[in-house]
């Protein structure tokens, strides 16, 4: 991973997980292991010459939903320590339930881990795997655990087994049918197999300790009947592997030697290991079997990150869709304008820990500010539009209809670049909010008898303005001070206080621009005290007919820049069309933080 400044030896700041690699790495422990060059089992990899990755981290998501930014940290931080290592990160989809997943989940995971700067091409080779592609393995798996004595097929019904279980008070009871031969639980493994059970009438249970404190280990689960088609595999199996006994199965045949897990995987731990180690000792899986490591999960204010949640807002069309530039998803953050590198900023910057705490929303666009300053394009543009009028620039310029052209840098700290071009006419557009009659107090913008410099351009005097039947202004007057152009011997000689930005009505263009805001109006929508729609914010969209410079008729899709006085913004790349005359723009976020001040 290269910082956003394309430093790639940047110092990384130390953490838990950084250590523990390091340490295996110091100590050797996966030194000596084979890798086949593609999945496989004990033998297979045996087969192989030693492993040229130092380590192999994965990222894993159900294909059941678009990612959003908890699974860019998670991201940035699999692929990110793979890369700093010498190691190789895999994409690997856990597609081991049938009802939930889609191809077209599918498609947008891999466009978003590519979009965030990552590949998982390494050594000549593509690490992206499926999990239902180690059905067969996973079965094979099952069969020696019956066969071991460790496995048992269970026709309890789902509330007896939850009644069964115990809970952190009281031990749990064994089944009625743990104690059934290897035989018989063979041959009833095999008829679930074969489809002659159905949903729900048997599940395979790991034979473990039903008196285990940690409730996790009281004989979980490992197989359950499903008779649903899978996107991947068709209708060739009716019974398929629960999470837990799915996921450190694929870590195992895919060599991985870190696997990074949140938090809430902690409990599951022991029985990770517990299985690998089972398989390990029937020479099933390859030694020595990853490790897993569990930090916090990303708990960032004023959004949801729930999957559920998040498509009850699009299905309910609270949002206009999975892109929509308010949701945490990062389609959503890509079409808001948010870059690759500032992302993997805000990553690195929240760091690792083993403590669960909130990040607040300004750190992310903290990070996002830090990342576009250098690079964004300048330009002026008049959110809130009124009309000025010059009184005096046809007698002082030779006609009413002249244009006076002036300039200025695209980038303030970059002069190669270039300079980008507009016109001062007799006609300008300004912000609304720089006039008023009776100015407060530190008020150094427009108002009778005051004078201001246009940025860019001349320096004028205000006279006043024009207001309709309702007293709204409609259009502020004002005389252009003589030989006062930024750029010229005269530019000094009149001191003003206050600078405001405008675009020409000659060269201005007319532009929509959305001004979006955080969806959420309380910090942490998703406690669960009260139903999270009704923290929805309803100011977080509003929509305005603004002008913006002509340097801006170029933009394309996915462009960010600074609206001098504004923030950062974005040509919308979805519906932004220049070509066509379609200018959209999407506010990014601020010159600094004002939320709720």
């Amino acid at each position: 991973m290269t910082t956003p400044t394309g430093d790639k030896d940047a110092a990384k700041p130390s953490n838990f997980l950084r250590q523990i690699i390091e340490r295996d790495l110091e100590q050797g422990i996966y030194s000596q292991r084979h890798w086949a060059g593609i999945p496989g089992d004990a033998a297979t990899q045996q087969s192989g010459p030693l492993d040229p990755a130092r380590i192999r981290t994965r990222f894993p998501p159900e294909p059941n939903g678009y990612l959003h930014v908890g699974h860019a940290k998670s991201i940035c931080l699999n692929f990110g320590l793979a890369n700093e290592y010498g190691g190789v990160c895999h994409m690997r989809f856990d597609d081991t339930n049938p009802e939930k997943e889609e191809m077209e989940y599918v498609e947008g995971i891999k466009d978003a881990v590519r979009w965030l700067g990552f590949s998982w091409d390494a050594h000549g080779t593509s690490h992206l795997y499926q999990a239902s592609d180690y059905f067969d393995f996973m079965y094979r798996a099952a069969e020696y655990l019956v066969e071991a004595g460790l496995a048992y097929v269970d026709e309890q019904t789902p509330e007896q087994m939850r009644a069964n279980r115990g809970d952190f008070s009281r031990p749990g009871t064994d089944s009625p049918f743990r104690s059934r031969s290897i035989d018989e639980n063979r041959n009833r493994f095999r008829e679930m197999r074969d489809g002659k059970l159905a949903d729900g009438a048997a599940v395979l249970r790991a034979k473990i300790d039903m008196a285990s404190p940690n409730i996790n280990m009281r004989d979980p689960a490992l197989y359950r009947i499903k008779h649903a088609e899978h996107h991947n595999t068709g209708n060739t199996w009716c019974i398929y592997p629960m999470y837990t006994f799915a996921h450190p199965i694929e870590d195992a045949l895919e060599n991985i030697t870190h696997s990074l897990c949140t938090l809430e995987f902690e409990d599951q731990r022991p029985f990770y290991d517990w299985l690998l180690d089972r398989l390990a000792e029937g020479g099933l899986v390859n030694k020595p079997h990853p490790r897993q490591y569990e930090f916090a999960r990303l708990n960032l204010t004023y959004v949801v990150t729930s999957k559920r949640k998040l498509k009850q807002l699009v299905d309910e069309k609270h949002v206009s869709g999975w892109d929509d530039p308010r949701l945490p998803t990062i389609v959503g953050l890509r079409r808001r304008g948010y870059t690759p590198e500032s992302l993997q900023l805000f990553a690195e910057r929240i760091g690792v820990t083993k403590a669960d705490s909130w990040i607040d929303y300004s750190t992310l666009e903290i990070a996002l500010r830090d990342d576009l300053d250098p690079k964004a394009a300048r330009a002026m543009a008049v959110l809130d539009p009124v009309k000025l009028v010059i009184e005096n620039w046809g007698e002082l310029m030779g006609g009413d209809d002249q244009l006076d052209p002036c300039s200025a840098p695209v980038h303030p700290h970059d002069e190669s670049r270039g300079r980008r071009s507009f016109m001062f006419g007799k006609e300008l557009w300004i912000e609304r909010t720089d006039y008023e009659e009776t100015p407060p107090k530190g008020f150094f913008r427009l108002f009778p008898g005051n004078k201001v410099r246009l940025k860019y351009g001349h320096v004028i005097e205000c006279v006043g303005a024009d207001r309709d039947a309702q007293g709204t202004v409609v259009q502020v007057r004002a005389r252009l001070v003589p030989d006062t152009k930024s750029g010229t011997p005269g530019a000094d000689k009149v001191k003003v206080k206050g600078t405001i930005t405008w675009v020409g009505v000659a060269d201005g263009l007319k532009a929509e621009v959305r001004l979006y805001d955080r969806l959420f109006a309380v910090a942490q929508p998703d406690t669960g005290e009260k139903d999270f729609l009704e923290e929805l914010n309803p100011d977080s969209l509003k929509v305005v007919t603004a002008y913006v410079e002509p340097s801006l008729g170029s933009s394309q899709g996915d462009e960010k820049f600074q609206f001098e006085r504004h923030g950062y913004f974005v040509a919308d790349r979805k519906d932004h069309d220049s070509t066509a005359g379609k200018v959209v723009f999407n506010r990014v976020t601020g010159l600094k933080d004002s939320w709720g001040k």
